[in-house]
C-alpha cells in the first residue's frame, strides 16, 4: 500500500531562513531600481513618502508577528508563480525593444520588486499569515514612484481642490474673490495656486499617516475607509486654509508674507492642524465602535453575570 502523499513544503530551511535568501536575491536584482528610488525621495519633494514606508511595514509586520504554520503546496506554487512573474515583468522592463521612459521603467522596476517580496512572503510563510499582515504588505506598494503621467494629474487635481478652498475660505470671510482655475482674483491681488503650492507632499504624508493610524486604532473595514477617503478633502481643506491666510496677511499687513518665512516653511502648521482634525476623527470612530461592540444587550448580559451566585 502507498501511503498518502505529504503536502508540499520546504522542509529543508527554516521558512525565515528562505525568505532571508529570496530578499538577498531581490537586493541583487533590484539594487540600482532601489538606489534610485531611494535618491529620488531624498531629492525631491514630491516622493519623501518613500522613505517611510520599508521601515512602518516591517515594524507593522513585527507587531503582530505570529510563529506561521508551514507553507502548503497551494502557497509554494502560488509564491513561485508570482516570483516568475516579478522577474518577467522586470525583464520586459529592461529589453530595450519596449519604448518605456526612464520614469516608467523605475515604477515598473519597483513594482517588481514588491510583487517579489510579496511572493517570497505568501511563499515562505503561507496563506494564512499573508492574510494576516495584509495591510502592511500591501502597503509596500506606496513604494512604487508614480510616473510624472500618473502624478501630474493629482497633483492639478490637488491645486484646483486647493483654489476652490481657498476661494470658500475667502467666502465665508466675505471678502470679495473670483476664481478662474488655479488662479484667485482679489482686490489688489492675485493668487496663483502653482503645483508647488498643491502641497502633494503633506498631502500624501497626511494620507499614509491615517491609513496607518486607522489600521491600528479601528477595527471595522467601513471605518477605516471612512477616515483615508476623508483625509483627501481634508488635505485639500488644509490647503485652502494657507492659501487664505497668506492671502489676507498680504492685503491686510504686507504683500511680504507671500514670499516670506511664513509661505515657505508654514505648511507644518497646517499639516498640524490637519492631522489633529484628522486624529480627533479617528476618536470618535473610536468610541463609537467600541459602544457598539459593548451594545445594551451585552451589557445586560454583564450585569447577569455579575450578579450570579459563585459557584464552590
Amino acid at each position: 500500500m502507498h501511503s498518502p502523499a505529504k503536502p508540499a513544503s520546504i522542509p529543508t530551511l527554516p521558512p525565515l531562513l528562505v525568505f532571508s535568501i529570496l530578499a538577498a536575491v531581490s537586493l541583487a536584482i533590484w539594487w540600482t531600481p532601489l538606489l534610485s528610488s531611494l535618491a529620488l525621495a531624498w531629492h525631491d519633494d514630491q516622493y519623501t513618502h518613500i522613505l517611510l514606508i520599508l521601515p512602518i511595514s516591517a515594524a507593522l509586520v513585527l507587531l503582530d508577528w505570529k510563529t506561521p504554520e508551514p507553507p502548503s503546496a497551494v502557497s509554494v506554487k502560488i509564491g513561485s508563480l508570482l516570483l516568475f512573474t516579478a522577474v518577467l515583468l522586470t525583464a520586459i522592463v529592461r529589453r530595450e525593444s519596449f519604448p518605456f521612459s526612464s520614469e516608467a521603467q523605475l515604477s515598473l522596476n519597483m513594482l517588481a520588486l514588491v510583487v517579489w517580496w510579496l511572493a517570497a512572503f505568501y511563499l515562505c510563510f503561507g496563506a494564512r499569515a499573508f492574510r494576516r499582515e495584509l495591510f502592511p504588505l500591501c502597503f509596500l506598494l506606496w513604494m512604487v514612484p508614480p510616473p510624472p503621467s500618473v502624478l501630474n494629474p493629482i497633483i492639478g487635481m490637488l491645486q484646483q481642490g486647493s483654489a476652490r478652498a481657498a476661494h470658500l475660505f475667502f467666502f465665508a470671510a466675505r471678502l470679495p474673490v473670483t476664481q478662474n482655475g488655479t488662479l484667485l482674483f482679489l482686490p489688489g491681488l492675485t493668487l496663483e495656486v502653482a503645483p508647488e503650492c498643491s502641497s502633494i507632499r503633506s498631502s500624501l504624508i497626511l494620507l499614509i499617516t491615517m491609513m496607518v493610524v486607522s489600521q491600528l486604532l479601528l477595527r471595522s473595514f467601513w471605518r477605516k475607509l471612512l477616515v483615508v477617503v476623508l483625509a483627501v478633502p481634508v488635505s485639500l481643506a488644509k490647503n485652502g486654509l494657507r492659501i487664505f491666510v497668506l492671502g489676507l496677511l498680504a492685503i491686510r499687513v504686507d504683500p511680504g508674507f507671500l514670499t516670506g518665512n511664513l509661505h515657505r516653511q508654514g505648511g507644518i502648521i497646517y499639516f498640524l492642524i490637519a492631522l489633529v482634525a484628522m486624529l480627533l476623527l479617528i476618536w470618535i470612530l473610536r468610541t463609537g465602535e467600541k459602544a457598539h461592540e459593548t451594545g445594551p444587550g451585552e451589557r445586560a448580559f454583564d450585569r447577569l453575570g455579575q450578579n450570579r451566585p459563585g459557584v464552590g
